[in-house]
């Protein structure tokens, strides 16, 4: 892995094999942080091309305050919702939060698990979670940022994230619960 400054410094000089670097190195993440708030496939890969590009024409802004991926995930998390914020202000009716439904499973236990693995149903389970704590529990658990880093990206104090989190970890477990 190159050094964020060297390869930041290479990015701001010309070279784009050091922009393919960065690229590939932040990608899952770009690619995590919005696909947790779009759903379209179409528009997450737009999206991801439009934050590595802002990337590319705010490098000279970046001060090093914050890690590189840091930064580049509050890019990412903010461009997908302004992008869901536009998208639900053209609509003349917004559609209803569904977040609070109750999962209702009408396999039997042992039919489930014989179709699919526990993995791909938490992963589900995740996916019904609000907005918040779907991508607090992906940072965290999945990108393994710390509190604070995760606090930076989404703009709320450490605390927050910490309630946050161990919300988001008990709507799962109750989830798993009905599953079950």
């Amino acid at each position: 892995m190159v050094d964020d400054r060297a390869l930041v410094r290479r990015i701001q000089d010309g070279d784009m094999h050091a922009l393919r670097v960065l690229i590939r190195q932040h990608e899952r993440l770009v690619q995590h942080m919005v696909g947790r708030v779009v759903a379209n496939e179409v528009e997450r890969e737009e999206l991801c091309q439009d934050v590595f590009l802002k990337v590319y024409n705010s490098l000279g802004t970046f001060a090093f305050q914050s890690k590189l991926s840091t930064w580049i995930a509050t890019i990412a998390y903010r461009h997908a919702l302004n992008h869901l914020r536009g998208k639900r202000s053209a609509m003349l009716e917004l559609p209803t939060d569904d977040s609070t439904a109750v999962f209702v499973e009408t396999q039997t236990p042992e039919t489930a698990m014989s179709e699919s693995d526990l993995n791909d149903h938490v992963k589900k389970l995740i996916e019904r979670l609000p907005l918040q704590y779907k991508m607090i529990i992906n940072l965290y658990h999945i990108e393994e940022m710390s509190y604070a880093e995760i606090g930076t990206i989404m703009e709320l104090p450490e605390g927050t994230v910490k309630s946050y989190l161990f919300r988001a970890r008990a709507m799962l477990k109750e989830y798993v619960k009905k599953y079950i």
